[in-house]
C-alpha cells in the first residue's frame, strides 16, 4: 500500500531541528510554570494573606449570589509577571552570550587581499605575478 504524501511531509516537519527545540522548550516551560505556580500559591499568596487575614487566592466578592474570585485572578497575574521577568532575563542572557561569540569572530583579522610591489611600492593584488604600475615581475 502506498503511503500518503502528507505522511512523509509530516515526518520531515516533525524531525526538523527547530520543531524538536520548540518541543523541548515547551516541556521545560511547563515544568518551570509548575515551579512559579508553587512559588506564588505556596509562598507569596500566604504571605500576602497574612496582611489581609485570609488566604489571598481565596479573596472574593459576591454579585447577585455569584462569587467573583479576584484573589485567584491576581494570583494568576502575579504568576504571569514572574514568568515574563524570568523569560526576559533568560533571553537577555542568551543574547549576551551570542554577542560575545560574534565579537570573537569579528576580531579575527581578515586575510590580506593586497601586497606591496618591492620595486615601486605600489599596492597590488595578492595574486598578481607582475606589477601593473612598473611591470616588474613580483614573487
Amino acid at each position: 500500500m502506498k503511503k500518503p504524501k502528507w505522511l512523509g511531509e509530516l515526518k520531515e516537519f516533525a524531525t526538523r531541528g527547530s520543531v524538536i527545540d520548540m518541543a523541548v522548550g515547551i516541556m521545560i516551560g511547563g515544568a518551570f510554570k509548575a515551579i512559579v505556580d508553587s512559588l506564588v500559591n505556596d509562598i507569596i499568596s500566604p504571605l500576602m494573606g497574612l496582611l489581609l487575614g485570609e488566604r489571598f487566592s481565596s479573596l472574593a466578592f459576591k454579585v447577585n449570589g455569584v462569587a467573583v474570585t479576584y484573589g485567584a485572578f491576581i494570583t494568576a497575574v502575579i504568576n504571569f509577571l514572574i514568568m515574563v521577568v524570568v523569560i526576559f532575563f533568560i533571553i537577555k542572557f542568551i543574547n549576551t552570550l551570542s554577542r560575545i561569540g560574534r565579537r570573537k569572530k569579528e576580531e579575527a583579522p581578515a586575510a590580506p587581499t593586497t601586497k606591496v610591489c618591492p620595486y615601486c611600492r605600489s599596492e597590488i593584488a595578492i595574486e598578481a605575478t607582475r606589477c601593473p604600475h612598473c611591470t616588474s615581475q613580483v614573487e
